[in-house]
């Protein structure tokens, strides 16, 4: 195993426009560098708009990868809700969209939805049919029913029932938290990781697992007539090491941690006035290391 402490310093940007033309492709993540759950980072929008207006033999593309548990339209509407302009991206791929291809090769399911009513959209359009807890052959996960309360103790009974039964888990977004409001809200990733500590079944659908990444790239080559990237001018973008930077590795993908996202807090940057400083050592117990670290995405 390689000695983290030992290994070269991870280059901090101030600037993405430092980088941006080693790229062709960003794979940019949604929740903690495009908007805080509130409202949108302008200066991201702007710097996603900046690198696909570069010159070069073929056109700059960024598709958003995100762990939202609905389909890919409804991630649009949020973002328009937000101000974050249609200009900073391309495409969008969610883990609600994968969640969506998953169910469609089991038609006639039964199905039940374990999350909060807003991610009903994820089963529009399949064949499939919505029933209780005790009914189900199949249940999908999309987050805790009231994630401002709750915990994944809440749910010990029902996953043991699932366990009992022998039932698999889709987890519609493999997230453990996200920061809205300065808190971190648990997501379905928590519930999913609990199921599995009873010896439950889970299926991830989304980020830091390959078929996020394979179905984001095959998106991005569709969109052009070209031959496909070398993965070394691909470049994913996001706040979290074990979904954004964890995923991108394993991928063969060079990524860039955002930190002023869920690692904030860690890193100290839990005030407006608070700036990155030296995160060597932070880096160095993380099980895996960005190429660079930018405080927020910028231009």
């Amino acid at each position: 195993m390689p000695d983290r402490a030992a290994a070269a310093p991870v280059p901090t940007l101030r600037h993405f426009a430092e980088v941006a033309e080693a790229y062709d492709l960003i794979l940019c993540d949604v929740w903690g560098v495009l908007h805080d759950g509130r409202r949108a980072h302008d200066a991201a929008g702007k710097a996603l708009i900046a690198f696909r207006n570069l010159p070069g033999e073929r056109p700059r593309r960024v598709v958003l990868v995100s762990n939202a548990p609905r389909p890919w339209r409804g991630v649009q509407a949020i973002l328009d809700g937000y101000g974050v302009p249609r200009e900073a991206y391309d495409a969008i791929l969610t883990s609600g969209d994968l969640t969506h291809d998953l169910l469609a090769k089991h038609p006639g399911a039964r199905v039940h939805h374990l999350g909060p009513e807003r991610d009903l959209p994820i089963y529009e359009g399949l064949d499939l049919t919505l029933v209780s807890a005790a009914e189900a052959e199949r249940v999908v996960c999309t987050g805790l029913f009231d994630d401002d309360t709750e915990t994944a103790d809440d749910y010990r009974e029902v996953l043991a029932d699932f366990r009992s039964r022998e039932i698999t888990m889709i987890c519609a977004n493999p997230d453990l938290v996200v920061e809205r409001n300065h808190r971190l809200i648990p997501c379905a990733g928590i519930l999913a990781n609990a199921y599995e500590e009873i010896g439950g079944e889970v299926v991830y659908a989304g980020k830091p697992y390959r078929p996020i990444y394979d179905a984001a790239l095959a998106k991005a080559h569709h969109l052009d007539d070209w031959p496909a990237l070398d993965r070394m001018r691909i470049v994913a973008i996001g706040d979290a090491i074990r979904t954004d930077i964890a995923g991108a590795q394993a991928a063969g993908i060079p990524s860039i941690l955002v930190a002023r996202g869920i690692h904030a807090a860690e890193l100290g940057l839990t005030a407006e006035h608070h700036s990155l400083g030296d995160i060597a050592e932070w880096l160095s117990s993380q099980p895996v290391r960005p190429d660079a670290v930018i405080e927020r995405l910028v231009w």
